[in-house]
Order: structure tokens, then C-alpha cells, then sequence
């Protein structure tokens, strides 16, 4: 059932992610490297937005799950409306104050005078469309909770080759250069979740849209809440170190460190991106065995998730350490930029053997619902071990002290996870020999 569930979303975010590369590659070999460097600036923006999305996409479909493991159809269709109220008025809520704030933003998070244009051209077409992108990534999260991963899937390979056209189109053809990418992002987007609407309309549909469903209740909004802070959280502190990040790489190798973390992380997200879609899999699996007390399947598609995500990572990991060259070469001409984004590369992805383990036990204890142990292993990798060390180690040996803190940080909570998993797993064990006898 994982390989049923976690296929068609590993497909999407695969696909999502070599857009990504597609993408910043067109950017760096048409618009330059400050482009790059810029588009690197608005990562901090893209956790911020994507935080507040995770806490109701990702809360809600939770709960969704759970409800139907229980048979609570009333309380999941309740809760898809909740969901899209709550997607609009966050989507626009954010909207309006980065727009008032844009540029001061921008140069908190490391804009220099050659990439705060960049960042500002690309940020402002993509908060004009956040309300579409909160609404669209919320409704592929609930179509995986109501049992149509494969929907979710052509939702998102729709959009990211409808993204791929559109670029092409407004990058290299019409030369609208980084506004351009984002443009291709929001109209494609704005397709998708039009087709995903169509979908939840249906009547015939176990979860469908009706009338009486969009009012917020506080026991549902809280319960969405609950369950999406750990992913908020985990998404908050993401802005948080990226911005610490990027502040000292600008300090210690200038805005070309800046393009080469950009670079590193879009060959990083490649890998990640599989990950995730096996969580993304296991999510509703999980949910609805934990709900329906079924411990036994519980463990093994943990176990299968972990498995799946270890052989991910461990090719990326070859592949950063033998080939980072041409990993680099895809995104720009300059030497050093290249130079320097190997190096990267190399840093960012030297522990993944163990990084897919750490990610599939943070959301595993998400999925359950055990929201405290998922915030504390979501705050551990980039709160309490990432950002003292961005902090300490350049102090001492500048731009290679900001890289050696990425992979440093991953070991240490990778070690927090296993001793929490192994903790977890003894409990579930004994829930399970009571529950046979």
C-alpha cells in the first residue's frame, strides 16, 4: 500500500524538483549569476510562505486522515472546508504585509545592492499569487488524505509541465527574465487548483464541497493547528537558518556563495524532494492505522518508509560527491560560481545516507499526531544545532566553517531521531501485546 500511496507522490515532487533545476538553471545560463545569487535571497520568503501553507495543508490533511480511519465522515468534510477558508485568509494575510515590507524584507535576508533587484522582481509576482499557491498546495494535500494520490499526482505533473512551457516561453523566448519565472509558476498553479476545485465538486465524491462546510469551527481550526505547527515550526526555523545562512555567506564569500548554496540546494532538493514524496505516501497510511489502533501495519510502512528514503539519499550522495561539476555546469557559465557551488554541493550532501532516516521519523511522529516529539525533532537538525553552529564555526574558519555546519548539524539530530524512534517504537510494541490479548 506505501508503494500505492508514496508512488504517484514521489513522481509529483520529482517532477516538481527537476523544474526547480529547469528553472534556476534557465535563469543562471540567460538572466547571470546575480540572478542566481538573487533568486537564492527569496529562499527565506519561499520557507516563510511555505510554512504557513504547512500548517494548514498539512494539519488539516492529518486530521482528514485520522477522521476517516474512524469512519467520521461528517468531521473530515467539515474539515475540508475549514481548510479552504483557512488557506485563503492566511494566503492573503501573508500577501498583504510582505508586499507593504518587500524590500526591507528582502535586504534582511541578505540582499546586496546586485541582487536585491533580482529578488524584488521575482517576489513580488510570487506574492501576487500566494493565495493560489496556499489554496493549491493545501488541496493536493487533501486529495492524498481522501484516498486519490494518484489526483494529487496529475495535479502536480500538470503543473510542472505547464511550468516548464511557460518558462521557456517567458524566459528565453519573451526575455521577461526572472519575472517571467515566476509568472509561469502562478499561472500554472492557478490551472492546476482550478482542475483540483473541479474535482472536489463532484457530489458523488466521499469528501466533496457543499454548503454549511466553510465556516470555521475553533475545535477544527484548533485541531488542524495542532497537528500543522510541527510542520510550521520546522518551516519557520528553515527561514530562519537560511537567513542566518545566507548573512554569512554574503559576510565570508560574497554573493557568489550565495548562488552556490542556491545551486546546492537545487540539486539537494532533488533527493529531498523523493523523500518527501514517501512521506507524503506514508501520511495517510499512517494516520488511518493509528487511528484504527492497527500498530502492526504502523511499523512496517514506517520501516518500509525508512528503507526507501536510505537508497534515495545514498545515490544522491554518489552522485554530489563524484559528479558535482556537472551538477554545477547546469546552472551557469561562470567559473567561479561553479568553483565554488562543487564545494557546496559537496558539504550540503555529505551525510544523506542518514538525512532520509531523520526525515521520515520526524514525519512519521506528524503523521500520529505525537505533535510535541515532531516539533522537537523538527526544531533540533536547524534550531538547536544548525543555527549555533552558523554561528560559532565561520567565527573560526569563515566561508568553510558556514559549510561544515549543514552536514554537522544533520548527524547530531539524525542521532536525536534514532534514540526517539527506538523509544517510540518499544511503546507501540507494548500497545500491540495488549491489544492481542
Amino acid at each position: 500500500m506505501l508503494v500505492q500511496y508514496a508512488l504517484p507522490a514521489i513522481v509529483a515532487m520529482t517532477a516538481s524538483s527537476l523544474y526547480n533545476i529547469i528553472d534556476r538553471a534557465m535563469i543562471g545560463q540567460i538572466v547571470g549569476a546575480d540572478a542566481i545569487s538573487g533568486l537564492g535571497i527569496t529562499f527565506p520568503f519561499m520557507n516563510l510562505s511555505a510554512a504557513f501553507g504547512a500548517a494548514v495543508g498539512v494539519g488539516s490533511s492529518t486530521a482528514i486522515s485520522v477522521k476517516l480511519g474512524q469512519r467520521d465522515y461528517a468531521t473530515a468534510e467539515h474539515l475540508l472546508g475549514n481548510t479552504i477558508t483557512l488557506n485563503f485568509l492566511v494566503g492573503l494575510g501573508f500577501m498583504l504585509i510582505s508586499f507593504i515590507f518587500l524590500d526591507p524584507i528582502l535586504r534582511f535576508f541578505g540582499a546586496s545592492d546586485q541582487t536585491l533587484p533580482y529578488a524584488r522582481e521575482f517576489m513580488q509576482v510570487i506574492l501576487a499569487g500566494n493565495i493560489i499557491t496556499h489554496m493549491y498546495f493545501g488541496m493536493n494535500a487533501v486529495l492524498r488524505a481522501a484516498s486519490k494520490p494518484r489526483h494529487a499526482m496529475y495535479a502536480t505533473l500538470f503543473t510542472v509541465g505547464m511550468n516548464i512551457v511557460l518558462v521557456v516561453a517567458f524566459v528565453w523566448w519573451f526575455r521577461w527574465g526572472i519575472r517571467g519565472a515566476a509568472l509561469a509558476t502562478v499561472v500554472s498553479q492557478s490551472m492546476a487548483l482550478a482542475w483540483q476545485m473541479k474535482q472536489f465538486a463532484d457530489p458523488r465524491e466521499l469528501l466533496h464541497l457543499k454548503r454549511g462546510i466553510y465556516r470555521l469551527k475553533q475545535s477544527l481550526v484548533k485541531n488542524i493547528i495542532s497537528i500543522g505547527i510541527s510542520p510550521f515550526l520546522m518551516n519557520v526555523c528553515a527561514c530562519v537558518v537560511v537567513i542566518f545562512m545566507n548573512n554569512q555567506l554574503v559576510q565570508y564569500g560574497g554573493d557568489m556563495a550565495v548562488g552556490a548554496y542556491s545551486i546546492s540546494n537545487s540539486i539537494a532538493m532533488m533527493f529531498v524532494m523523493f523523500v518527501m514524496g514517501i512521506n507524503q505516501g506514508m501520511q495517510p497510511i499512517a494516520g488511518y492505522n493509528y487511528g484504527a489502533q492497527n500498530f502492526r501495519r504502523l511499523m512496517r510502512v514506517l520501516n518500509l518508509a525508512i528503507v526507501a528514503a536510505t537508497v534515495i539519499m545514498i545515490a544522491g550522495w554518489i552522485i554530489a560527491m563524484f559528479l558535482p561539476y556537472y551538477c554545477a555546469r547546469l546552472f551557469s557559465t561562470d567559473k567561479h560560481l561553479i568553483d565554488m557551488s562543487i564545494v557546496a554541493i559537496r558539504y550540503n550532501m555529505l551525510v544523506f545516507p542518514i538525512i532520509g532516516f531523520q526525515m521520515v521519523v520526524t514525519n512519521f511522529f506528524q503523521c500520529i499526531g505525537k505533535v510535541k516529539v515532531s516539533i522537537f525533532l523538527s526544531l533540533s537538525r536547524q534550531l538547536l544545532f544548525l543555527l549555533p553552529l552558523l554561528i560559532v564555526l565561520p567565527q573560526f574558519w569563515g566561508l568553510t566553517g558556514a559549510w561544515v555546519a549543514l552536514p554537522l548539524s544533520d548527524s547530531i539530530a539524525a542521532v536525536v531521531a534514532f534514540v526517539m524512534m527506538v523509544t517510540y517504537m518499544r511503546k507501540f510494541r507494548i500497545k500491540d501485546e495488549k491489544l492481542k490479548n
